[in-house]
């Protein structure tokens, strides 16, 4: 799953909170060891979109160092 998928059934199961993973590149997607971890937390007023900007920003934040 990815893109806004994931930010739509995040929202639909009433998640609390919602994040990044890093991993190290391999053969499959997402399955290398994890480098890096960071959340945000959810309210119950956000929609995908505002989601979607939340996780964009720890990306942002992150995805560079």
């Amino acid at each position: 799953m990815y893109g806004m998928h994931v930010h739509e059934t995040v929202i639909a199961n009433n998640e609390v909170e919602s994040g990044i993973t890093i991993h190290y590149v391999n053969e499959e997607y997402d399955a290398g060891d994890i480098i890096f971890q960071a959340s945000c937390g959810i309210s119950k007023n956000d929609t995908p979109e505002m989601l979607a900007e939340k996780v964009h920003k720890l990306e942002y934040e992150h995805f560079p160092r």
